[in-house]
């Protein structure tokens, strides 16, 4: 099991934020994948429109997971209608 760290940006609506911050939550148990720390970041201004947003509710999540389910979780991020945007980085192992 590697180390990532997966920030995520949700709508700023509370409701929004909170049910795709939920599914996120569960696909990320379906595969197996350890929350180690959750971190929000709080509301901000995106750089560019994002599905016709212009504010985002950031979360950072670091993780535990095995390589070969990122790929995996990739695709099934993209069902989650309430994540606006996700990136996985891999953490140094030093």
């Amino acid at each position: 099991m590697r180390k990532y760290e997966l920030m995520t940006i949700f709508p700023v609506e509370e409701d929004k934020s909170k049910a795709g911050l939920e599914t996120l939550r569960a696909d990320l148990t379906k595969y197996g994948v350890e929350i180690e720390k959750e971190e929000p970041f709080g509301d901000r201004e995106l750089t560019y429109t994002v599905k016709k947003q212009k504010r985002g509710h950031f979360v950072l999540l670091n993780i535990k997971a095995n390589p070969a389910k990122i790929t995996e979780l990739d695709s099934q991020f993209k069902f989650n209608t309430n994540l606006l945007k996700y990136l996985f980085v891999l953490k140094d192992e030093k």
